[in-house]
């Protein structure tokens, strides 16, 4: 990387990145010394690093990153004391929400409390993850789980109390996060036991995901609610130093109850087409992933244009960037839009199925199901995020006719609602609970984000019958088989990465319950799997393993909870040894159903597992697979072992 003079106006490269140095932030806080400019011009090239590592890794929240990087900025340079330190009376920062990890992060390193070298390294394997977690130093809790923050201040401030420290803990939330039913149940506790300890700061954009918190499940009147609960509240600009002074300097008189400060912010702050709805469609466009080269490049020179004008009337140099190049990454061909087929061919049957309705739990986009939205409005319904309170809904609707299909990620609605589809079972009644970012990837989001429990979590359910689709056409047949064939309920599993598929289904194929089929003939041995990922990647293996003279099937066997004895007898008995693979954890997987049918129907191949035996890694795609061994390399590498052995 090397120096590049973009003159006084700070203009950027339009073909390379650019970024903050060291030295540039140790000009500004020992240059600058009034606290309010200095904190402001810090919070500026933050935001122009936090853009520079999201572009770097890919994907990331800017947003949301954006709307509270003033906030942190000033508790970190002017309040907290020894953040998240190691003395007894050291104060506590987390941000419940998480998604502004990449903002935190930068503010870290241009404090000098993470290295410099992890600027571009986040979301990739032993960097910076995606969501907050306790294994980078400064991190004080994982989150990236909605809800949960308050409760664990609770706990901490609880634990200090019998240890006597001191500390005074800060945490942040989102507003469309106070839709969660944990936030609720945490505030009476802290209020009742007088943990004047505690702050929360609500990051209140008004925006969550890519829409209006007021058109999703509106908040009502928030500053009455936390007073009613008992909690000291003050709401004012969170982007106006002063006032944060202010409010925490009165928070500080208050020593009987929890406070809260109502911020008041702009999601995406400090880009003038990244703030709010600026795009003029009610959708915001910059709450995941990163922008366009254009974009990037446009919202740099606006920052820095504002840095380098602030510097200039405090008689202070400008900054000057550092270039780095852009990072060159291969896109699919003709990528396999399974979850988009799925919500296509949901919207075909509903044309024609006035009981069908559809309910979100603020994730439209990335469930497919946008079309059903526009086209049948009357029959959707947006939740929010409040994953219980959709699925209890979903079995109210179902006890009265409708046929309700709930969408949500994996990772939150087999878990957070599970209890809740246990007792929409005992109820009997038919309802469709359609799980999109399921598995192992994207490996960027972190731990938080990647389910890799859910067939576990859902696999007993009485009368759920857990499917994933491998491809768009087995996507079509697998939500028309769970809408017109199967008389109970269905957990369709869904990977939301876009792939170039190396197969293809037979033309004479249709799903039969437990029943799988063979994508790739074989001789040797036997790949069976699941899902786009893992079929992908089985396929890859084969092929290395055909150059090593080792014949291979793939197999696919959609089925997660259900397996058919007398097809594993026919299938699987004509070979000497099956790999199962599993995009999630072994325990409980479908490799284990595998391997008990097996043994049931007298098959004497040996089974060979392989899945997730750890918390998964956050990184690239091909980073997190190849760690847990579930790219193609490390599939022919573990079959071919198993041969030599």
């Amino acid at each position: 990387m090397g120096e590049k003079d973009f003159s006084d106006r700070a203009l950027v490269g339009d073909d390379s990145l650019s970024y903050v140095s060291r030295e540039a932030f140790h000009a500004v806080r020992e240059g600058v010394s009034d606290p309010i400019a200095r904190a402001g011009l810090i919070a500026d090239l933050c935001r122009i690093n936090t853009l520079f590592m999201i572009m770097q890794a890919g994907s990331g929240h800017i947003g949301s990153s954006f709307s509270s990087t003033d906030l942190i900025t000033w508790l970190w340079t002017e309040y907290l004391r020894d953040p998240n330190g190691d003395s007894d009376d050291a104060d506590i920062y987390f941000s419940s929400k998480g998604h502004d990890a990449p903002a935190l992060y930068s503010l870290l390193i241009a404090l000098d409390k993470l290295g410099f070298d992890l600027l571009p390294q986040l979301r990739r394997l032993n960097g910076l993850p995606g969501h907050p977690d306790v294994g980078t130093p400064f991190i004080a809790t994982n989150t990236g789980s909605l809800g949960m923050g308050i409760a664990k201040a609770y706990g901490m401030a609880r634990a200090n109390r019998y240890t006597g420290r001191s500390s005074r803990i800060v945490v942040m939330t989102g507003d469309g996060e106070l839709q969660e039913g944990q936030i609720w149940e945490s505030l009476q506790p802290v209020a009742n036991e007088g943990l004047a300890e505690i702050t929360v700061i609500v990051d209140h954009n008004k925006l969550q995901s890519d829409s209006a918190v007021s058109a999703v499940s509106d908040l009502g009147p928030i500053e009455d609610k936390f007073r009613a609960f008992g909690w000291e509240v003050r709401r004012g600009d969170g982007h106006d130093f002063g006032v944060l002074r202010d409010t925490l300097a009165h928070f500080a008189t208050v020593t009987d109850k929890p406070k809260v400060f109502i911020a008041d912010t702009v999601k995406g702050k400090g880009v003038s087409f990244m703030e709010g709805l600026a795009c003029g469609d009610q959708t915001y466009h910059f709450h995941a992933g990163a922008p366009s080269l254009k974009d990037y490049v446009a919202a740099t020179r606006e920052m820095l244009v504002r840095v380098n004008d602030t510097l200039a009337s405090l008689g202070r140099p400008p900054v000057v960037l550092t270039s780095a190049p852009v990072p060159v990454r291969v896109s699919p061909v003709s990528p396999e839009k399974i979850v988009l087929a799925y919500g296509d061919e949901l919207l075909e049957m509903a044309r024609h199925r006035p009981e069908i309705v559809v309910m979100d739990a603020d994730l439209l986009s990335d469930c497919g199901i946008e079309a059903f939205k526009a086209e049948l409005p009357e029959r959707f319904i947006e939740c929010g995020i409040a994953e219980m309170h959709m699925v209890s809904a979903a079995g109210g609707m179902a006890l009265r006719g409708m046929l309700p299909v709930v969408h949500s990620f994996a990772c939150f609605l087999s878990t957070r609602a599970n209890e809740q589809i246990y007792n929409n079972a005992t109820e009997k009644r038919k309802i469709i609970y359609t799980a999109t970012l399921a598995g192992l990837v994207p490996g960027g989001p972190g731990h938080s984000h990647q389910s890799v429990r859910d067939i576990s979590a859902i696999g007993a359910v009485p009368g759920l019958v857990a499917v994933e689709p491998c491809s768009e056409r087995e996507a079509r047949l697998a939500i028309r088989w769970a809408v017109e064939q199967n008389p109970d309920s269905t957990y369709l599993r869904f990977v939301n990465v876009p792939l170039d598929l190396p197969y293809a289904m037979p033309a004479d194929y249709s799903l039969e319950v437990g029943r799988g089929v063979t994508l790739r003939a074989g001789t040797d041995v036997a790949i069976v799997g699941y899902g786009p990922v893992l079929l992908t990647n089985a396929w890859r293996a084969a092929d290395e393993l055909a150059s090593h003279g080792v014949s291979a099937a793939v197999i696919d066997l959609p089925w997660l909870n259900r397996i058919d004895d007398r097809w594993v007898s026919e299938t699987l008995s004509r070979f000497t040894r099956v790999v199962t693979l599993d995009n999630h954890y072994l325990e409980y997987g479908q490799g284990v159903m595998v391997a008990a049918a097996m043994a049931r129907t007298g098959v004497r191949a040996a089974v060979t597992p392989i899945g997730l035996t750890e918390i998964p890694a956050c990184g690239t795609n091909a980073e997190v697979l190849a760690y847990h061994r579930l790219d193609g390399p490390s599939i022919a590498k573990h079959v071919l072992a198993l041969r030599q052995a």
